[in-house]
């Protein structure tokens, strides 16, 4: 799975496998959100709809052009990794237990505003081994985590400010809760912004793109 984009893996995945451990556990988490009524039927209408345009593009925008496309874009390295890993803990473990512990003191509120971010990355991060497989090209594979981190910028945006405006009358959590609430909301508002317009714009998408069209062209003079 590519790096960089929702944070967990720069290892493409085996083509003999059908889904990774990872996709897997992913899948499992999108089914429970879902199944729970906590996720917006607009997100869910994004998720399937984004599924089947990732196809679409696949076969007549940004078709596989050579082998090369199924290499990662960048080669191993412990720093990017470190980058993946933290944005990993901070953008889906630690969400994954505020939703639990919600359920445990009652925290409606919380749970419904931080749900949608982690079902479009936990999304985001299915797609992202869906899109990695041989039959899709590189701009596909950026496209994925960059339109679903453009999304989730605006769920966590309101994730921050249901976190801010929490009366803390009305709060029937624990001080702990309300306070981790509010500083997680914000860390992931400001992960992800930077991942977005630090890391995947700038860096990610031009050496995809160049490469897919070098590649291209070379096989097209071949």
């Amino acid at each position: 799975m590519e790096v960089g984009t929702s944070g967990m893996s720069n290892k493409p995945q085996q083509k003999s496998r059908m889904f990774s451990f990872q996709q897997l556990n992913a899948l499992v988490l999108v089914l429970v959100l879902s199944s729970s009524g906590m996720v917006a039927i607009e997100d869910f209408a994004f998720v399937i709809l984004s599924f089947f345009y990732m196809y679409f593009m696949s076969k007549f925008a940004f078709p596989t052009l050579s082998s090369s496309d199924s290499k990662p874009v960048f080669d191993h390295n412990r720093l990017l990794n470190i980058y993946c890993f933290v944005g990993a803990v901070i953008g889906l473990f630690l969400p994954v237990g505020y939703i639990f512990e919600g359920i445990l003191e009652g925290d409606k509120e919380g749970i419904k505003a931080a749900t949608p971010h982690v079902f479009l990355l936990a999304s985001q991060l299915f797609l992202e081994g869906v899109a990695f497989s041989d039959r899709f090209s590189l701009p596909m594979r950026v496209l994925v985590p960059v339109v679903y981190n453009a999304t989730r910028l605006f769920s966590l945006m309101e994730w921050v400010r249901s976190e801010v405006w929490k009366a803390e009358s009305e709060f029937h959590g624990s001080y702990r809760r309300l306070f981790m609430g509010r500083v997680l909301a914000v860390v992931n508002l400001v992960y992800w912004g930077f991942n977005l317009f630090g890391f995947l714009i700038p860096f990610y998408m031009p050496r995809a793109f160049k490469r897919y069209y070098s590649d291209g062209k070379y096989v097209k003079e071949n």
